[in-house]
């Protein structure tokens, strides 16, 4: 079974780096609240790590 995560952005974009939204962006989330579900890999998590201020993250099996 393959491991996944849950997110959903819980913070604004307002204030935050170019890098910071591209990032946020390249997860699949686009405004306040939406929530997707990505596969557990290195480089998903790479990128929630760069912005897990702004993120409500969740471990699904």
């Amino acid at each position: 079974m393959i491991k996944t995560f849950r997110i959903t952005l819980k913070r604004s974009l307002i204030g935050c780096t170019q890098t910071q939204r591209a990032t946020v962006e390249a997860l699949g989330l686009r405004k306040r609240h939406q929530t997707v579900k990505l596969a557990d890999n290195p480089a998903n998590r790479g990128q929630i790590f760069k912005v897990q201020h702004l993120l409500d993250v969740q471990v699904e099996k």
